[in-house]
Formats: structure tokens, sequence, C-alpha cells
């Protein structure tokens, strides 16, 4: 059944149903072994959201839990994983039993739909609905917990059971639902009597493979785009109307610009806390409407002058069409203006670091040499931390082949998330940009690259430190002292040492002059391959604008 979903890779920690993993293999699926179970869960996690279709991962009952904290991410980032998981036998539980642990509130948590397989009969029908939870709505993970340690009551035994595949669960969105027509035409009169309109672009725009759309909407109502992290690459960053990345992650040219809009129209976006700085930007107040598949979503943050329930590539082509049908759009030709005002202020004012010959290298030089750098059709995976605040804000996708993806919340994520994005696209270069506090967290899973094949490249902003954490220690001790040191700066490592003692390919870049030559090395390597590369301690990330 998962066969016949599209699923290509699995992604586990042993011992979970070996019988179907060998079944698997005949099928031609790719069996990934990791060495932990979050960085199963990543996996699977970077490989649905770049394929958008559902993901697979499992553990044995032991490892569940482990299971579930690395789902974190796939919840938080709607990435329609499914985790199937081997629990004690009924008989069993409630009378601690070796290593067994409650699996239901971890998983409901993490989880839009978590279930008990307790029978072979009813497997297809929980693997159904697992893969509608998954892909309908906001995606987001599905569950299973199957009888037996290993799963072993379901996966271990034999019946003559129907193969279902229902067809619109095995992608994202499984459903695309327009927006109505008196919705649209209340979007587009409020829309044409607002002076500073902005709209926020979120995942929902990633998720629909809006992007062709979102840029044609823009250009035909002459309205500046702010983009999520998620939606990142779904606006060119050199266009007129190009406003950056708002929030805590965030340009301070795209925050000023935000809060300045007389109407905010958000765009599969939650509007969460991250992206409105704690539901600052825009403030409280500001006339806001919002498109989303989920109506569920619609006001959740911000109290609505006008709310669309629909899938956003959709719904934004009958919103062109009504457009291009009715009144020209109306003259913003000033809001334009001061939006390209302020992002010429925002680049000019980043230009010393950005173009800075200091070495050890500046991220944000790092970052500019990336941007210019990175093959059109190159997928970068982002960690989480300052290695989102410098992809986000620093780092640019001019190309409309290229892809982002970035961490949701746990760090680390990056390393095994490159890997699983691989997968789903074994022909597109993958890119994967973390800290040294970020690859040290699943630096093992450097082996199971290199065991697979999976020939991604991961370049390390080595600075040898946590050094986001600088402030907050030293605001404590009171100032720099070994006992705050202690608490953010390591050791210096060499990682491309490291590397190659796992028979992957590895290089130190010491010099700016030195990491062309290095990045063309490890793409043309045919391994798994990490550059190194030696940044500045200081090269710390601003904190992001608020309104006074």
């Amino acid at each position: 059944m998962a066969h016949g979903y599209g699923i290509t890779h699995v992604f586990f920690m042993p011992f979970i149903g070996p019988r179907t993993l060998m079944e698997m293999e005949k099928l031609g699926m790719q069996r990934i072994q990791t060495h932990g179970e979050k960085a199963a869960a990543y996996m699977a996690d970077a490989y649905a959201r770049v394929k958008r279709a559902p993901g697979l991962c499992m553990a044995q009952s032991v490892g569940a839990v482990n299971l579930a904290a690395g789902l974190q991410d796939a919840y938080l980032a709607c990435s329609p994983v499914i985790a199937m998981t081997g629990r004690e036998l009924p008989i069993n539980q409630q009378r601690h039993a070796y290593q067994e642990v409650d699996h239901v509130r971890p998983f409901t948590t993490v989880a839009k739909y978590s279930a008990s397989v307790r029978t072979p009969d009813l497997l297809g029908i929980r693997l159904r609905q697992a893969f509608r939870a998954a892909t309908t709505g906001t995606p987001g993970p599905a569950h299973l917990d199957l009888d037996g340690l290993a799963g072993q009551a379901v996966f271990d035994r034999e019946a003559d059971l129907e193969v279902i595949v229902e067809e619109p669960f095995t992608r994202i969105p499984a459903f695309r639902p327009e927006a109505d027509s008196d919705q649209i035409a209340q979007a587009l009169n409020r829309l044409a009597r607002a002076e500073r309109p902005v709209i926020v672009a979120g995942g929902g725009v990633t998720a629909s493979d809006a992007r062709a759309e979102l840029i044609a909407f823009a250009e035909k109502l002459s309205i500046p785009v702010a983009t999520a992290l998620n939606a990142k690459a779904m606006f060119p960053p050199d266009h007129p109307l190009a406003v950056g990345t708002p929030g805590n992650y965030s340009r301070e040219c795209s925050n000023r610009i935000v809060c300045e809009a007389d109407l905010v129209f958000f765009i599969g976006s939650h509007s969460g806390g991250q992206l409105t700085h704690g539901y600052r930007i825009p403030p409280q107040g500001t006339p806001v409407m919002q498109l989303d598949i989920n109506a569920e979503e619609l006001g959740r943050n911000y109290a609505l002058d006008v709310g669309l329930q629909g899938d956003v590539r959709n719904s934004l082509r009958r919103m062109i069409t009504a457009a291009e049908a009715g009144a020209d759009a109306p003259d913003r030709s000033a809001w334009v203006a001061r939006v390209q005002e302020l992002v010429a202020a925002w680049k000019e004012q980043v230009r010393g670091e950005w173009e800075s010959e200091i070495e050890p290298m500046r991220p944000e030089r790092l970052c500019g040499e990336l941007s210019d750098y990175l093959p059109e059709d190159a997928i970068l995976v982002s960690d989480t931390g300052h290695s989102g605040v410098w992809t986000g804000t620093m780092l640019d996708l001019p190309h409309a082949g290229q892809s982002f993806i970035r961490c949701a919340g746990s760090l680390g994520w990056g390393l095994p998330a490159a890997m699983g994005a691989k997968c789903a696209v074994p022909d597109r270069p993958v890119l994967c940009f973390t800290g040294d506090g970020g690859i040290w967290y699943h630096l093992a899973e450097l082996e199971t690259a290199f065991k697979y094949g999976l020939n991604t490249v991961t370049v390390v902003n080595n600075n040898h430190s946590l050094n986001q954490e600088k402030g907050g220690n030293e605001s404590v001790y009171g100032g720099q002292t070994p006992g705050s040191d202690d608490l953010w700066i390591f050791p210096d490592a060499d990682f491309a040492g490291i590397a190659r003692s796992m028979g992957c390919f590895g290089a130190t870049v010491n010099r700016i002059s030195e990491l062309r030559g290095a990045l063309d090395a490890a793409f043309a390597s045919g391994q798994p391959a990490v550059v190194d590369v030696k940044t500045h301690l200081d090269g710390i990330a601003p904190g992001a604008w608020l309104p006074g």
C-alpha cells in the first residue's frame, strides 16, 4: 500500500517490521536505516516537503517516543509524515513491561491523527485514514501504533486483504478548493481601497506550488510581497515588489514595511509568532485579510476584514481572473517607491558585512557568496537558530528552479533533513547550511549518507560556538567571563577530517578565496561532502526590528 501511495523511501531505526522491510525491497523501495529515531523523522519530513507528498518513518516500541520527538518539526512545518511504531502487547501494558512507556500522549501532541492497530485486518483501514489526515486541510504527521515491540502482531501475520490506494491522498494538496466568488469580490474590493497593502506569503504558497500565481497577482495589483521563511523561494528576491522576510528572523526593512501597511493580506500563512514577531508585526488593529486552505486558521491571530477559504494556487488564479475583469488597479507608485527605498537602504546598511574582507569570514559574506554560487536547481536546507537568520535574511535564491526548506524548531535537523531531500529528488543538488552547534547533533548520519550514496553538501558555519547564546549568558554573568564562556564557546573541531574518516568528502575553508574551489570540489566529488568554513566568532545576527 505504501508503494501504491508513491512512497519511494522509508526511514527507520531497527528493529521494526523486518518482514515489511523485506517486502519493500522486493518492490524497489529504498530502506534508509539511521543512527537515531529523530534523524529518521527529520529525513521523512524533508522528503515529504520537497516531494510535496507523504513521507514514511518507523521505529520499534522502545524508540517510539524518540520518533515522536522528531515529529515535532514535521508538525510545526505542516509536513505530511506517516510514522509507524511498535508497542507492547496489550496484556503487558501498564504492568511495568521492560522499556515500555505510554505512546498515546507523545504522539497526539505532534500528530493530526494517531491510532492503534491490533490486528492485520485493521491495517488497511487505519493506514488509509493516516494518509487522508496527513494530506488534507493543513498537512501534518499521522501515526499508527502496531501491536508487538516491532509491530510483529500485525506485520508478521498473513491475511487476504485488498490493497486500496486513494489517489488524491498521494500528494499535497489532496484537493484544491477555490474561495467562493463573494469572498473574492470582497477581497478585491478591500484591496482596491488600500493605499499601502502588503502580501505576507507563507508555507501554504509553497505547498500549493503557487509561485507563478503569487507573482502574477502581486504584479497585477502592484502589491509588495513579504515572504515567510517557508515561502522564501516563492518570490524573486530582486523583484521590484520584493520585501524580504519579516518577523523574528528578518530584515529590518521587511518589518518596517509590514508595519507601515494599511492592509496586510496573509496568503497561505498561519500568521504565527515567529513570522509576526510575537503578533506585533503587523501591530494588532491593522486591517488584515487571510487566504488559507484550512478555514480553522482564518482569524486565529488577527481579526479579519475578509477571510477566504481555499487552496492558494486555484484561489489566486480566480482572483487574477476577477481582477482582470474589474476596474484598473489603483496607482500605488508612491507606496512601491517607499518600499523600494526601505529595501535599498537596508541593503546599503548591510553591504559592509556582505562584502567584508575580514578573516575569519563573516557569516554575511558566506551567505553572499552562496547566493552567487548555488546552482539554478539547488535545494537549500537550513538549520534553525543563527542558520535560519542568516539564510533567511542574507542569502538570496534568485532562480525560479531553486527551493528552500528550513528547520521549524529542532537544532540539528538540517544534516539529516538534507539527506531526506536528496532521496526525494536525487538528481538535484542539495546544500545544507548549518553551524558547528547544529552539526554535532546528528553527525553520525554522515555514515548513513555514505552508506546509501546520499551525496549532499553540508556547509558548516564554524565559529566554534553557539554565539547566539553569548548575550544571554553574559547578561547573567555581568560580562564575558570564563564561566559564561563555558556555556557557549566550543573547542575548534575539524569537521572535514571527521567527514573523511567516515568515507565522505571533507574540505576546510580558512580564507574567503578558498570557498568556491571547496564548493566545486564538494559537488564534483560524488560523495556526501562537508565544507567546514571557519567563520568569525563575532558574527552575531542583530535583533529583529520592532516598532517603538
